[in-house]
C-alpha cells in the first residue's frame, strides 16, 4: 500500500487500486468544487477550460480521456466551464445543465452526453439528456439551473486569470500547455512534469 508524505503526494510507486478514489469533486479555495475525472489524488492535473458547443473541445475530449485512462492513476482531468456565448448561443445553458446535473450526482455522464450531442443543446434537448441519464430533466434547465450560474461564472473568472482566451485551453499542473491536442504530445508533456 502506498503512503503519503505531509504534502499529500505519494511516497512510493505502488498504488493499491482499492484505495484510489476515482471521478469526483475536490474543493477549491473559493468554496466551490472542481469536477475530477481519474484518480482524485493523481500527481499530475490537467485542467481544461472548455465550451460544450466548441467543436475543438469535442475533438479534445477523447484525447484527454485516453491520456487519463492510460496513466495508471498518475493523471487526473479537471473540467472548468468557459462558455463563449458570443460564438456559441447554447454554451452557457449547456454549462448550467452540466452543473445542475452535478448537483444530482452526474456531472461526468452529462458532460459526456453534451459533447456527444453538441449540435443539439436546446433546453428541450438538455432536459431529454438528463432524463436519459436518470436525472430530473426539469432541474437542469430554466430557473432551477440558474443557481449554478455562480459556479460557471467562477470557472470563467479563473480561466481569465489563467490567461484563457479560447477553448479548449489546457493547463498541466497549473502551467499553460501550448502543444498539440494529441495523445503522444500530451503524454510527452505529462512525462516532463516534475513530481
Amino acid at each position: 500500500m502506498a503512503g503519503t508524505a505531509d504534502n499529500g503526494r505519494m511516497t512510493d510507486s505502488v498504488i493499491d487500486p482499492g484505495q484510489t478514489r476515482l471521478d469526483g469533486d475536490v474543493p477549491r479555495e473559493d468554496g466551490l468544487v472542481d469536477h475530477v475525472r481519474g484518480a482524485l489524488d493523481a500527481p499530475v492535473t490537467l485542467t481544461e477550460y472548455g465550451d460544450y458547443e466548441c467543436p475543438y473541445c469535442a475533438a479534445a475530449k477523447p484525447v484527454l480521456d485516453e491520456v487519463v485512462a492510460g496513466s495508471g492513476g498518475g493523471v487526473r482531468l479537471i473540467f472548468r466551464n468557459f462558455p463563449l456565448h458570443e460564438l456559441h448561443p447554447y454554451a452557457l445553458t449547456a454549462a448550467l445543465a452540466a452543473e445542475a446535473a452535478a448537483a444530482q450526482g452526474a456531472f461526468w455522464p452529462m458532460h459526456d452526453m453534451l459533447f456527444a450531442h453538441q449540435t443539439r443543446l436546446s433546453d428541450w434537448d438538455l432536459a431529454k439528456y438528463a432524463t436519459k441519464l436518470g436525472l430530473d430533466g426539469s432541474r437542469v434547465i430554466g430557473d432551477p439551473a440558474q443557481p449554478h450560474g455562480d459556479k460557471v461564472e467562477a470557472d470563467f473568472a479563473l480561466g481569465l486569470a489563467d490567461g484563457v482566451r479560447g477553448t479548449p485551453t489546457l493547463l498541466i499542473n497549473g502551467r499553460l500547455y501550448e502543444g498539440r491536442f494529441d495523445v503522444a504530445g500530451l503524454r510527452r508533456a505529462v512525462a516532463q512534469v516534475p513530481i
